[in-house]
């Protein structure tokens, strides 16, 4: 606000709009925006995308080659051994989801402006399609999880974990606080170990409230972290490891609409298959106007190809 002007005297500031009078005072505008803030993207970091192979069009396939189980026989001296021939199914999956941008700026917007609008808007559109497609993989995978890898008796080979029961007319989510946090952490990692995932590369994706319990948990024990440090002493991408998991954070975690409770996903990389490829983006001039526009398409898909390396906590905070 500029300093008040007695009257009678000239003012020689910003003017009004309409009715600048004597403006003499330029007003500047920062070169810089705002920082916008985006939710985490989670999915390049807990998928594998080993599989991506040659994207083109909608409609592709990609097919994945699963190694075959040797079935192991008892033998008797003097007997004939059967002969086998180990099978190999493919899994195969087609990718069919796809999403594009497609924005304009006017010629003379353009001119007056001291900012690259166009490359801001593309790295916009580049934020918001991540988060579009992280939203969508939340709200599908759960439903993909081994059943012996959820619910009130997890564990393939125990039943004895409480890892909340989801659907159906009455859900019954599990109840966390900085007190308990770390017991059902360490139960999904006992349902992974039943059915002998491997240890390396576990992930567990976690909402900020639940994040914030875990801070004000007892993680003074550098047990948890592994590697001698304790778990508040670590930063990066969480860059924390509880009970063998990477922590990852997420605000797109899929809620029950009727509890409100978190569908919250743990496993291993290797359940999830994700491919991705910017098939076109194009700079170009729309008719009948005076624009610079930019269109950009991305060609997309995902599945869990190993259920049983991917479990369900459904929890909600007390």
């Amino acid at each position: 606000m500029p300093v008040p002007t007695a009257t009678g005297y000239p003012d020689y500031g910003y003017g009004t709009p309409g009715s600048p009078g004597n403006a003499h005072i330029p007003i500047l505008f920062s070169g810089k925006l705002l920082t916008k803030f985006y939710e985490k993207s989670t999915i390049a970091n807990i998928a594998t995308t080993d599989y991506v192979g040659e994207l083109k069009n909608v409609g592709d396939r990609v097919t994945i080659r699963t190694l075959p189980s040797v079935t192991i026989k008892d033998y008797q001296k003097g007997a004939t051994i059967d002969l086998e021939y180990p099978e190999s199914p493919a899994i195969e999956f087609t990718v069919n989801r796809a999403k594009y941008f497609n924005f304009a700026m006017d010629d003379i917007d353009i001119k007056e402006s001291d900012l690259e609008w166009l490359d801001k808007l593309a790295d916009d559109a580049a934020q918001q399609i991540k988060i579009k497609i992280d939203t969508e993989v939340f709200s599908t995978i759960y439903t993909k999880a081994d059943s012996a890898n959820q619910g009130a008796t997890a564990g393939v080979k125990s039943g004895a974990f409480n890892l909340g029961t989801a659907g159906g007319t009455a859900p019954s989510p599990v109840t966390l606080d900085k007190t308990n946090i770390l017991d059902y952490i360490v139960d999904c990692k006992t349902v992974l170990d039943e059915q002998n995932v491997p240890e390396e590369n576990r992930w567990i994706v976690l909402p900020p409230i639940m994040m914030g319990l875990l801070d004000k948990s007892d993680l003074r024990n550098a047990a948890f972290a592994g590697d001698g440090q304790s778990y508040l002493l670590r930063g990066g991408f969480t860059g924390k490891t509880i009970a063998g998991f990477n922590l990852y954070e997420s605000n797109l975690l899929y809620r029950d609409p009727t509890t409100g409770a978190y569908y919250i996903p743990f496993g291993w990389k290797g359940c999830l298959v994700y491919v991705s490829q910017i098939n076109k983006t194009e700079r170009y001039r729309p008719q009948n106007t005076f624009a610079e526009a930019m269109k950009g398409l991305i060609v997309y898909d995902f599945d869990v190809i190993l259920p049983k390396a991917l479990g369900v906590l459904f929890a909600t905070v007390g």
